[in-house]
């Protein structure tokens, strides 16, 4: 079976790949926790990410919304003695300015859903690359959407973190066409 190469043998990163990575999302909650994965991801590999999730899911309450928009700062600045998470304070921090974001979006648009995916017109956009180094860390739609989300407050979405949000959220189809999943979220996106 082809696959995409970076999953390597990493058992927790090939079952991401083969389940998760590119599948289009309209859910808000997994975007949401995209988001935050994304942001502690900054400067490290998606590897030690995976190795962590379930630690950042207890540690900002499995991700929801209006749960992080209760923490009291104590609350905040307890995580930071947290070993299971990424103890970096701006990221940390991040999580709660997002969170803040993300619900003042969800209010104007009724779900974050709705206004995420109009930065590729409501659709995946589906590339052709036959290796990894065609592949960018970034584009014209990221560019948008990081500019975008940085006005509404948001942290630790540049452009190239916005690219890795839209590749995991399925916003692209960035899977190598010699890998087998990508004809399977091609046939998943026509579908919808």
């Amino acid at each position: 079976m082809n696959r995409c190469p970076w999953p390597n043998r990493n058992p927790l990163m090939v079952d991401y790949h083969d389940k998760e990575w590119g599948v289009p999302l309209h859910d808000d909650d997994k975007l949401f926790e995209y988001i935050v994965l994304d942001a502690f991801q900054a400067g490290l590999n998606w590897s030690m990410i995976l190795n962590k999730r379930e630690n950042l899911r207890r540690a900002f309450a499995g991700f929801d919304v209006d749960n992080l928009l209760k923490f009291k700062q104590s609350q905040i600045d307890e995580l930071m003695l947290d070993p299971g998470i990424i103890r970096n304070k701006a990221k940390v921090n991040s999580v709660f300015a997002n969170a803040a974001g993300f619900k003042k979006i969800q209010e104007e648009f009724g779900s974050f859903d709705a206004y995420i995916w109009q930065f590729t017109g409501g659709k995946t956009i589906v590339n052709k690359w036959n290796a990894l180094s065609e592949m960018p860390s970034s584009s014209s739609e990221s560019d948008k959407m990081s500019a975008e989300l940085k006005k509404r407050g948001f942290k630790f979405v540049g452009s190239t973190i916005c690219y890795a949000f839209m590749q995991a959220a399925g916003m692209v189809n960035d899977h190598l066409v010699s890998c087998f999943r990508y004809n399977e979220i091609n046939d998943d996106t026509t579908g919808r």
